[in-house]
């Protein structure tokens, strides 16, 4: 019996006549990560998005942990199959969690308030409930005493742990990070990513659009190159940066790896 916990198949999406994902199939196994790198507008959050629903995919399938395939190609006909195919993407969209690049706090709500607001709206977690777990996630990544401070009042890499304690307040069976450093000053960039690496270790599953390369090849167990909307190669990190199979990702490493050259 396969452990995929998420398995997507033949992705494609469009805006316009920009075909961004042609045909991507990826499967997530419980307690893995994946990391997905590429050149920009290779279409790395595009999948992840899809992924959670936050996009449509224009044709593929997806499932989730061993139930049935949601379908993206063509709508269902009539009125129940539509419904079910609906409950099946909601579904879906619960079971996962998203951080973003940009933090996203709401800037009008304390740190455990911007915490605690999915688990209390969202899952009717009771208050004082979704509270105490809050302040024990804030713990977790060292915001304890943060608690009661607004997102202005914090640094961009407090305000990214807060993000991530925020997804983690859901507790969710799959955690999406869209590019979760990318924002940050380098001297910030090690918090998150400590973070991060501790979640890993501690079995979570995780599909990660980064640029940051090292993290990848240290803390993935799988690592998707995309370009021009398809994988353009697939495979373990220490045979994908060490040995490349592709002209296109040995071009991208080494512009990446060695950009004075």
């Amino acid at each position: 019996m396969s452990d995929a916990l998420l398995t997507a198949r033949g992705i494609h999406k469009s805006f316009g006549d920009n075909h961004v994902l042609r045909g991507i199939d990826l499967e997530v196994r419980r307690g893995q990560v994946v990391a997905l790198i590429g050149p920009s507008g290779s279409g790395k959050t595009t999948m992840l998005r899809s992924l959670n629903g936050l996009e449509t995919p224009d044709a593929g399938t997806l499932a989730f942990d061993g139930g049935p395939s949601v379908t993206f190609e063509g709508a269902p006909r009539s009125g129940r199959a539509r419904r079910a195919a609906e409950a099946r993407r909601t579904a879906l969209r619960d079971r996962s969690a998203m951080v973003f690049q940009h933090h996203n706090l709401f800037p009008h709500k304390t740190v455990l308030q911007n915490v605690t607001e999915g688990p209390v709206q969202v899952q009717r977690v009771p208050r004082a409930q979704a509270e105490e777990r809050g302040r024990a996630l804030l713990d977790r990544v060292g915001l304890a005493e943060k608690a009661d401070a607004y997102p202005r009042q914090l640094s961009g890499g407090q305000q990214q742990r807060v993000g991530i304690v925020r997804a983690l307040a859901l507790e969710p069976d799959l955690l999406l990070f869209d590019e979760p450093t990318s924002s940050l000053d380098p001297e910030l960039v090690g918090d998150v990513l400590s973070v991060m690496k501790g979640l890993a270790d501690e079995g979570w599953t995780m599909v990660v659009v980064t640029h940051e390369l090292q993290f990848a090849r240290s803390v993935a167990d799988e690592v998707l190159f995309l370009d021009g909307g398809v994988v353009a190669e697939r495979g373990a990190p220490a045979q994908l940066f060490s040995a490349p199979r592709e002209e296109r990702t040995r071009q991208f490493l080494h512009r990446i790896l060695h950009p004075l050259d």
